[in-house]
């Protein structure tokens, strides 16, 4: 399992369109993040979790050259406003494969009613084939098994992701009690930590260190970084030794999941 971070950052980025934050001047790269997406290829499947306004530049950068399957967390437009971008993908495989949440797709339907049409089809258009997902059964895609795991973003009820022994969890709040079960066992976690001081529907540091030690993987990383939680460096210094800032590009290896 090869896994790829597209993008670490929050809705609107860092830098900030306009802001003179030392962050957001920063001359280190691991300090510049785009909106957050990963791309996952595993036994055979290339996964992308969202699809956000930066994607484009995400695919030109990792020089991603297939998706099979879109998986979305949830419908806000950070992980979702790049979906017209994915035309070159079409046009190579047909439908591209999306699951989401029933509220998230009609979200997308709404938004991107032209992806959607199966009649007098705009030339040139993406297509997608959508599939509904049930956050209490598992899903199966090219025969491998993934599991939803429901997440709260606040009141906003979204989805993590677990495959084998990763689970990718971002714009976490809390997490229901019925799903801790999903969470058990694993070696790697990702999970969102928006700043240091508290926010109303995204764990700040400590309670995304907290969560963490509840789930005590072998190695965890953090995502969907705000510019408030301060420079990479001097953040990842403070860290448990197993917990890592996640910065774009970066590239894991799981070689027990190939």
């Amino acid at each position: 399992m090869r896994i790829y971070f597209l993008g670490t950052g929050t809705s609107q980025g860092i830098p900030v369109i306009g802001s003179k934050d030392p962050v957001c001047l920063s001359s280190d790269m691991r300090d510049k993040r785009l909106r957050t997406s990963i791309w996952i290829s595993w036994r055979g499947l290339s996964i992308l979790i969202d699809c956000g306004p930066d994607f484009r530049q995400q695919m030109l950068v990792s020089n991603c050259q297939r998706i099979d399957v879109i998986l979305y967390t949830h419908e806000h437009a950070d992980h979702t406003a790049g979906l017209d971008d994915i035309r070159p993908f079409c046009f190579q495989m047909g439908r591209m494969p999306v699951y989401a949440l029933q509220r998230v797709m009609d979200s997308l339907k709404r938004r991107f009613d032209y992806v959607f049409a199966t009649e007098n089809r705009y030339p040139g258009a993406p297509a997608v084939q959508p599939y509904i997902i049930d956050s209490n059964s598992d899903l199966v895609i090219g025969g491998q098994k993934i599991v939803p795991i429901e997440i709260l973003h606040g009141d906003l009820s979204i989805l993590g992701y677990r495959f084998d022994d990763f689970v990718y969890i971002t714009d976490a709040k809390y997490i229901p009690d019925s799903e801790w079960e999903k969470l058990r066992n694993i070696k790697i976690l990702v999970i969102n930590a928006l700043r240091i001081n508290p926010h109303p529907t995204h764990h700040n540091l400590e309670e995304a260190l907290a969560f963490i030690a509840k789930v005590n993987p072998e190695k965890a990383y953090i995502t969907h970084i705000g510019y408030e939680l301060g420079f990479h460096e001097k953040i990842q210094q403070d860290l448990p030794k197993n917990v890592y800032l996640a910065h774009d590009n970066l590239q894991l290896e799981m070689t027990e999941f190939p």
